[in-house]
């Protein structure tokens, strides 16, 4: 075979068809967009402090027993500590008043033993507020995003291959459907281990979208569309995914809605599996001219141009 740029070149630089694949292969890359960064209000960490349990407390113990540090030079209550609530109860009993009586500084403190108390001014519920991801417990939110980023890498490795096998286009669509799949399994987490699990299929099939339907652009896409496609189309697109996500989240504030929510966006993808094509290059590459010549043909008439009565050559 000879140069697929050559013996397509009567389609044009520019057409309806090329148009149409590079905006429906662009909103491909908006469902990229939504999961890349969602663990951002999924793992937010709401306002909190100790829980302090229903016990005979007066109501100036009850609020003197969390004590105040200083944060960036300015008093905040803690967040993991409260005053060892048996000296606190003891000296509640006996009448003692805080800071008329006692001083607050000389009591011992003690970590947040029965839990915390969390603020639902921003959001409903959080990975944090579910699992109590704070404190001791706050370096698990980060590791949950670094397994993210180790689904990239598993699925950087394999996409390429299981493109090559299958095809891009099939790639494109099998892993939309398992990107969807994560996200509605991963909103029904029972643990943050099961959470952390299934972000790692996550980055896996997102990484997965994205390279293979950059590939398929690339393939499908004249020489002027490619360039427009690489360098503007992709990213710009999947910022937008960005810059939607935070009004979805400002929508809903519970995190698991917010996954099932985002998981059901890519039903909107369906559709398009019967309007962008698979990629001809790949086509005759696995011995499939007859197919190739089909898509290049359909595009010839979009495009409104003469197709030759021989498109690709075979070689020596």
């Amino acid at each position: 075979m000879g140069d697929y740029d050559e013996e397509t070149a009567f389609l044009g630089q520019m057409g309806p068809y090329f148009w149409v694949t590079f905006f429906l292969l662009n909103t491909v890359f908006v469902s990229t967009g939504f999961n890349g960064l969602y663990i951002i209000f999924a793992g937010a960490a709401p306002k909190h402090s100790c829980l302090i349990p229903q016990i005979n407390l007066t109501e100036e113990w009850r609020n003197a027993i969390i004590p105040f540090t200083t944060v960036g030079g300015e008093e905040v209550q803690s967040q993991c500590s409260r005053y060892t609530l048996a000296v606190v109860k003891n000296l509640s009993d006996e009448g003692y008043i805080p800071e008329r009586d006692v001083n607050l500084t000389n009591l011992s403190q003690e970590r947040c033993l029965d839990g915390w108390n969390y603020s639902k001014d921003i959001y409903q519920s959080t990975i944090v507020t579910e699992w109590n991801l704070v404190c001791d417990n706050q370096w698990k939110v980060p590791f949950a995003s670094s397994t993210l980023f180790v689904g990239y890498l598993f699925g950087s490795l394999i996409s390429g291959q299981l493109s090559d096998r299958f095809g891009r286009k099939k790639v494109v669509f099998m892993s939309l459907g398992a990107q969807s799949l994560s996200v509605l399994l991963q909103s029904f987490s029972q643990s943050w281990k099961i959470f952390c699990v299934m972000f790692l299929f996550v980055g896996a099939s997102q990484i997965s979208i994205y390279i293979s339907a950059f590939v398929l652009g690339t393939e499908l896409l004249s020489k002027t569309m490619r360039v427009l496609f690489t360098t503007l189309g992709a990213f710009l697109f999947y910022c937008i995914g960005y810059m939607t996500l935070p009004w979805i989240a400002y929508g809903i504030r519970d995190w698991r809605t917010l996954l099932a929510v985002l998981s059901a966006t890519s039903v909107v993808y369906i559709p398009l599996w019967w309007f962008i094509p698979e990629s001809p290059r790949w086509l005759i590459t696995q011995g499939r001219v007859t197919e190739a010549e089909l898509i290049v043909r359909d595009a010839a008439r979009k495009n409104k141009v003469q197709t030759p009565s021989v498109i690709f050559k075979e070689s020596e």
